[in-house]
């Protein structure tokens, strides 16, 4: 992966997909969502502002689980260093209206995403879900280049354990799209998180959020995934952001 090709390489969009060709409209999302969600954002901004990451970092983005992920989040990814950028409830589409704010500004050496499993629940269908993230596949392209986004695959939950088909035709597509771009990767964790083809008892009291347990299993999986190409993908991102 060559940082200073990409406006070859990047100018390669998806190939037709099914499962986004159909696309039907978002429901509306409701403005008390929106205001709690902007709010988390202005705190990253100016949190930014008093004491500003260092590039190359792995940034991790999207929905509550990534949020409940910061008390080890940094230890467990170690000696990767981390940014955590979730904000519980969020929608793709909203990682999508504050990339500017919450992505791009960071010029991270990878980008590991989960968000997608809210839409799915606030009736989204499938093929909206997935044309939202060819939108932020796009938005990353276009601010930084091949940089590789890894995506959690949709999670197994009690709470929304019927609402897995669904889930499963997000996964697949966003798992096909992996295997035509070399910039994007599929983390699957839902085998993982199954036992007997239901979800372990690896989730609080509520049924969605994980407990300890749930996060020893995407450790695993993920480290295996970011641990092989940590130094390579911060020599490149060095490189291209000329010593940031």
């Amino acid at each position: 992966m060559n940082f200073s090709r990409c406006t070859v390489l990047c100018g390669l969009l998806f190939a037709y997909d099914p499962v986004g060709a159909n696309s039907q409209a978002a429901p509306s999302q409701t403005t008390a969502l929106e205001q709690q969600l902007s709010t988390e954002v202005d705190r990253f901004v100016e949190s930014d502002r008093a004491a500003p990451p260092a590039p190359c970092q792995v940034l991790f983005v999207g929905s509550s689980s990534i949020v409940e992920w910061k008390g080890t989040l940094a230890a467990d990814m170690a000696p990767i260093p981390v940014i955590d950028r979730g904000f519980g409830g969020s929608h793709i589409e909203y990682v999508n209206r504050w990339f500017d704010k919450i992505v791009a500004p960071y010029w991270p050496r990878a980008i590991v995403f989960y968000a997608g499993e809210n839409d799915i629940n606030a009736g989204k269908s499938a093929d909206w879900v997935v044309a939202d993230f060819d939108e932020f596949m796009a938005r990353k392209t276009r601010a930084l280049g091949p940089t590789p986004v890894y995506f959690i695959s949709l999670k197994p939950s009690i709470l929304r354990f019927a609402q897995l088909p669904l889930q499963t035709q997000v996964n697949d597509a966003i798992r096909r799209r992996a295997a035509r771009r070399h910039d994007l990767h599929y983390i699957d964790v839902v085998d993982s998180m199954l036992e007997n083809g239901k979800p372990r008892e690896i989730f609080r009291s509520d049924g969605l959020h994980m407990i300890r347990e749930g996060y020893v299993i995407w450790t695993r999986i993920l480290r295996a995934a970011l641990l092989p190409e940590a130094e390579a993908l911060e020599r490149m991102c060095r490189r291209a952001n000329h010593g940031r």
